[in-house]
């Protein structure tokens, strides 16, 4: 789970003390037997992730990375409560066995759950897949997405998960701070995206279950079939607005990632040949359709809303990075480029 296909040699600060961690299992955790070992996965930029083995049984552990963190972030505590809030509904998650609140165990917080085999997609692209696979897996992630969205969170038990109405205002203003907090330098597009997205928020308030970090690589999908087993990575989640999710899982349409051009240059049909991946306006009218959503007249905004969010997240990691507490700091260090990107690409839309 967690980007389960590579592993890394932990870095000193995010090494786990297996006898520690056993020690505290040991009773806890149903199926352990014997001496424990944890492997970090590699990849990622949030909560370290790690694969814990004993004998034949695995499971997997994500902890707060160490070191001194942004308000609010990696709150691996909210991501336990969303996956036991969501088990058995039409949202494919994790089952979680237990949460240590407890820092002196392995020196953060953190919670252990299922191992979950299957495939994880790094490119969206998916150049591996067939034309037929590529439109399913797409369906599948957009019937996820749009089966999340329509989860009674009341009936669920998480009315107190969030704060439902004016998420916009509200996070605008979260993550305009988390960017100044993060701050290495001057990024006029930043500057100008915090000034135009409050004074434009769309007369649209709703209020459901939202992921925060939708997309392919956060998913893994059935070894042979195109279905989600598992959806990852909810430290972002929170009651908001269901398009700012929508948004955000398109966001590929408009930002290249490291594995693969923009989604735009490929989707539909490219170089006069069907692809298999919807275009952004045939993803987003499936979704509308299953939600029943007739249209989505602000669209524009909610792109560059979460194009922004994105650049404050980047940021982040890269802030952190410099100060040598990312999960992947070599990465982190490399990313104040991919910050600016998005910054100017979300601008870019105003424009």
């Amino acid at each position: 789970m967690g980007k389960m296909n590579e592993f890394s040699g932990a870095e000193a600060s995010l090494a786990i003390d297996d006898a520690a961690l056993g020690a505290y299992l040991a009773g806890r955790l149903e199926g352990l037997d014997g001496p424990l070992r944890s492997r970090q996965f590699a990849g990622g930029q949030s909560n370290p992730t790690y694969l814990i083995e004993a004998g034949e049984r695995r499971w997997v552990l994500r902890k707060k990375p160490p070191g001194q963190l942004l308000p609010k972030a990696h709150m691996v505590d909210r991501e336990h409560r969303i996956f036991s809030a969501l088990a058995d509904t039409d949202v494919p998650v994790p089952r979680t066995y237990l949460l240590c609140e407890d820092p002196s165990i392995i020196g953060t917080e953190f919670f252990v759950m299922e191992y979950v085999q299957g495939r994880i997609f790094w490119d969206p692209t998916l150049p591996e897949c067939s034309v037929d696979e590529r439109r399913s897996l797409y369906d599948e992630m957009n019937r996820v997405l749009s089966a999340l969205h329509q989860v009674d969170y009341a009936a669920r038990g998480l009315s107190g998960y969030g704060r439902p109405g004016n998420y916009f205002g509200r996070q605008i203003a979260r993550w305009s701070r988390q960017y100044e907090a993060a701050r290495t330098g001057d990024l006029p597009s930043m500057d100008a995206l915090m000034k135009w997205l409050p004074e434009n928020i769309p007369d649209d308030d709703q209020s459901c279950i939202v992921h925060g970090d939708f997309r392919l690589d956060n998913m893994i999908f059935h070894p042979e079939e195109p279905r989600v087993l598992a959806v990852l990575d909810w430290e972002l989640s929170t009651l908001g607005h269901p398009l700012a999710d929508l948004a955000y899982n398109c966001m590929p349409y408009h930002l290249p990632s490291r594995e693969a051009p923009a989604l735009s240059t490929v989707a539909g049909t490219a170089a006069g040949e069907e692809s298999g991946i919807p275009t952004e306006e045939q993803y987003v009218a499936r979704y509308c359709e299953r939600v029943g959503r007739s249209s989505i007249p602000a669209w524009r905004f909610y792109l560059v809303f979460s194009i922004f969010r994105y650049a404050s997240i980047v940021q982040g990691v890269y802030a952190r990075g410099l100060q040598g507490n990312a999960s992947s700091a070599g990465d982190a260090r490399g990313m104040r480029e991919r910050a600016v990107q998005a910054a100017d690409t979300a601008w870019s839309l105003v424009s």
